[in-house]
């Protein structure tokens, strides 16, 4: 298990995590919630009218982060889906009433006591009903027009104003503000209608179409051996299959290969080469394992449970899936369950924020890399190098340019830092003076990208489309995220590796446009995967779509 103990020694990647510390369910207090929130009773139980009240409190007061819904999105936590059903309506009053600004909840104690209950209300109601997005009445408008008036970003740090195709950047550690240079933001998007007229951007020479649209929460992407392009559905608890490509770039088929899951993730195919025997998918709560055969359009069976997996439902609950190149190890990431918590003083901390690795036919997890706080938005293998690659929601909370999201190749053993430390021997300064004796093995990351891009899933461009100086260059999404008081990320990068399968440090704006120039958001990229034909295909969670880009030349 990691545990620093009394030495605080680092930790070693060959020690096992015995089964019974990653269990599905982690039973901690929610947030640490006092007796007597436990104990406090909803003065409105029950009550419509007061779930009416609630309603239209929530659409002023909560929508923009947790959605019509109340499903959230990225750091966001569900509020229906299960997520409240071990939490007591009092603790839910708690943790309105006092927020959690490290892990932007922004406390709502000024609300009247009478009008946090009538919201306890109605989260109650919509966990046990159903929710339509037209029941609620948007919010109002964002009134916030820093994202106009505001002067330029100091380079090296930018925003999506000055993200362009073919713009490269590059962050050092030398570049780093000291925290709590600016003030830290709460700029949570809520995706608006993608206007007709607008698509995303790419460089000169490529296509941008709409490869498939009204999907539901579509995240990971993932190409099957025999050109099958396999995506999550995650909220819905659907994995989907396309095949085939019409003369206008739409899938000729599309099939569910499997529902009824719970928060569907990760996928990876094994054993790796052209005939696989499993599809493998990871959830929140565990991996799990389903028959395949190239060409199956539905699953080949029931489920095989391959592994628990640490979790407490809040938090990052994305588990991306990946096989080493010999085939002999899996590795799954567990982000964070918190922004900046010590896992020294937090139980629901216990084992995350790690990358995890066992034996895929018979697991027994051990922890691979830790001191990553949410590597849940992809890893890779490189299959030019064979080195796993992950991809990086750093924490927030320290200002506009703390800390950079990162792409890096994972050292086994190695320590990234997370929630002690950062970029090297930063120290965090929630942890002051905690673990001295960890400041020196701290990795810097290869490549530093935009604080608060939210950097999820990547690829290894292995097409033969692309101009050749693409091959084997890194494609990842930026979801974007809300800690920035101009917004950045909603976007696709590209890092390139100069065909020798090793990063130099900067990063290029490759598929932008995502951002109204009012600074409203209208997509956002999760999923990303190299098409057989060479075309790159990305899903998008703000507007319910995947794009295919394609190389003209035109």
């Amino acid at each position: 298990m990691r545990s620093f103990g009394n030495s605080h020694a680092l930790i070693a990647a060959a020690i096992l995590v015995p089964a019974a510390l990653l269990a599905a369910h982690v039973d901690t207090k929610f947030h640490n919630a006092p007796a007597s929130a436990q104990a406090a009773k909803n003065p409105y139980a029950g009550q419509k009218e007061a779930a009416q009240a609630g309603k239209k409190l929530y659409a002023r007061n909560c929508l923009s982060c947790h959605g019509p819904s109340g499903k959230g999105t990225g750091n966001v936590p569900s509020l229906v889906d299960g997520r409240l059903d071990s939490v007591t309506l009092g603790e839910v009053f708690w943790f309105i009433t006092r927020g959690d600004k490290d892990n932007g909840m922004p406390a709502w104690a000024s609300l009247p006591a009478s009008q946090r209950w009538q919201i306890v209300t109605y989260v109650k109601s919509m966990g046990a009903l159903p929710v339509a997005q037209e029941a609620i009445a948007p919010p109002p408008p964002d009134t916030n027009t820093s994202k106009l008036k505001a002067p330029p970003p100091t380079p090296p740090f930018t925003d999506f104003r000055y993200e362009k195709p073919g713009t490269f950047h590059k962050i050092t550690v030398n570049d780093l503000p000291r925290p709590y240079a600016t003030k830290s933001a709460y700029k949570f998007p809520l995706p608006v209608a993608r206007p007709d007229n607008v698509f995303p951007l790419a460089p000169a020479g490529f296509k941008v179409e709409l490869y498939a649209a009204r999907l539901d929460n579509p995240r990971t992407l993932r190409t099957a051996p025999n050109g099958d392009i396999f995506l999550a559905e995650t909220s819905p608890g659907r994995i989907r299959v396309f095949r085939g490509l019409t003369a206008d770039g739409k899938p000729e088929q599309s099939a569910v290969f499997v529902s009824g899951l719970k928060q569907p993730y990760g996928l990876a195919f094994y054993p790796a080469g052209p005939d696989p025997r499993w599809l493998y998918v990871g959830s929140a709560a565990e991996v799990v394992r389903f028959p395949y055969h190239n060409g199956d359009l539905k699953a080949g069976g029931s489920p095989q449970h391959v592994a628990d997996l640490p979790t407490n439902w809040f938090g990052h609950t994305t588990r991306p899936v990946e096989f080493s190149r010999d085939g002999k190890r899996m590795f799954v990431a567990v982000g964070s369950g918190s922004n900046a918590d010590d896992p020294d003083k937090h139980s629901g901390e216990k084992n995350r924020a790690d990358i995890l690795a066992c034996n895929p036919e018979s697991c027994v997890l051990s922890v691979y890399a830790y001191g990553i706080r949410n590597a849940g938005g992809g890893i890779a293998v490189n299959p030019l190098t064979g080195e796993l690659w992950c991809s990086v929601n750093e924490r927030d909370g320290l200002g506009d340019n703390l800390v950079p999201d990162y792409i890096t190749h994972v050292q086994e053993a190695g320590f990234y830092g997370w929630p002690w430390w950062y970029m090297g021997g930063h120290q965090d300064p929630r942890h002051q003076d905690k673990h001295p004796e960890l400041k020196n093995k701290v990795i810097v990351p290869d490549v530093l990208l935009q604080p608060h891009n939210a950097s999820l899933q990547l690829t290894f461009y292995q097409g033969q489309q692309f101009p050749a100086e693409y091959k084997g260059d890194i494609f990842a999404s930026e979801h974007g995220s809300w800690n920035k008081s101009v917004r950045a990320g909603y976007e696709v990068i590209r890092v390139p590796l100069h065909q020798s399968g090793h990063a130099s440090g900067e990063y290029e704006d490759f598929l932008t446009g995502f951002v109204l120039p009012d600074g409203s958001v209208w997509g956002r990229p999760v999923g990303i995967t190299v098409a057989s034909d060479g075309s790159l295909l990305v899903s998008d969670d703000g507007s319910n779509s995947v794009w295919r880009v394609s190389y003209t030349g035109k």
